[in-house]
């Protein structure tokens, strides 16, 4: 049985009518470059984008379990370079906004998606993607609300849009305001959606803003089991099980390896290059899988939706962690 997304893309006009053949080896060449030091995580995105819509995506029934595995490894190797303490430090100076940040983002989400007439599921997903992290949050809602491939997709499509634009924006607004590497770490752990693309961008800026970042994020990834239980609740859905990101507790042994034994110390570094290259893969991925039907699909009212919540969640995360942290 095809996805909406094989589907989306069988029908997506490309640029290039190219063979089956042809089309895997520019696929398999541009991965291949992703691996070198001349890549980085935006380089990575924009070429995904590019070969989406250029050539076409020759493993496209693959891609959304490949992002997901290799974002998992990709987070926990990077554990192995982040100690124990500064990541408690960093996540108890990001627990008040990560619960002021998530339920006023959901408040504002759902007076929003109201106000524009917007479906309820699709609406409901948008506005946990936004609060809690991109497409896992999705991934976890959707069963619990049972939307149906086209809700699901739509909310996916519009976290996807912004996440790719925040990779390029966040880092540049970053250095025009001189934020400090925890600022930017705490700033984009908050507003940015997906893990993927908080890693990226915090990676771009430095070390000390990526271990923050990484921190905090996976903190606010826990989130999703109660926002779950709330969503249950509200739409009478008692039946649904819940997805617990169970890769969290595995960063959470790499980082209790690399404080406490110290020949990890051997391999920690290697690791930790590994899972920056699977990062920039992920976002390859990422990019590949966005052609342009699949942003068609999306439409206006929820793609505003999306860009109204994520412009307050970003500012007014910037403007408590500037003035008030």
């Amino acid at each position: 049985m095809e996805t909406n997304h094989e589907v989306i893309q069988k029908q997506s006009p490309l640029f290039f009518k190219i063979n089956s053949t042809v089309q895997q080896i520019i696929f398999v060449a541009l991965i291949l470059f992703c691996t070198t030091p001349y890549s980085s995580p935006p380089i990575a995105l924009l070429l995904g984008l590019v070969v989406a819509n250029l050539s076409g995506h020759p493993f496209l029934n693959l891609n959304h379990k490949a992002t997901s595995i290799l974002l998992q490894i990709s987070v926990i190797g990077l554990g192995f370079g982040m100690n124990v303490n500064s990541a408690l430090s960093a996540g108890k100076e990001g627990f008040l906004f990560t619960i002021a940040s998530i339920f006023s983002t959901l408040i504002l989400g759902t007076l929003l998606g109201k106000w524009f007439n917007i479906e309820k599921k699709t609406s409901h997903l948008i506005s946990c993607g936004t609060a809690i992290c991109g497409g896992s949050a999705i991934a976890a809602i959707a069963p619990v609300i049972k939307s149906d491939e086209k809700q699901t997709s739509v909310a996916l499509g519009v976290i996807f849009i912004l996440n790719s634009v925040a990779l390029f924006l966040f880092p540049a607004v970053g250095h025009w305001l001189g934020l400090s590497q925890k600022e930017f770490g705490l700033w984009c752990a908050i507003a940015i959606h997906d893990t993927s693309s908080v890693v990226g961008a915090a990676n771009k800026f430095g070390t000390e803003a990526l271990q923050i970042a990484t921190t905090v994020k996976l903190a606010r990834a826990l989130w999703i089991i109660p926002v779950a239980l709330i969503t249950a609740v509200i739409f009478k859905n008692k039946s649904s099980k819940i997805k617990i990101p169970y890769f969290i507790g595995l960063f959470i042994l790499a980082m209790l390896l690399n404080t406490y034994v110290s020949k990890t110390a051997i391999v920690a570094p290697y690791l930790v290059s590994i899972a920056k290259i699977g990062l920039t893969l992920t976002l390859f991925l990422i990019g590949a899988g966005l052609n342009r039907s699949i942003l068609k699909t999306v439409g206006i009212k929820p793609l505003f939706q999306g860009v109204l919540l994520w412009a307050f969640i970003a500012i007014a995360s910037l403007t408590a962690i500037v003035y008030f942290n």
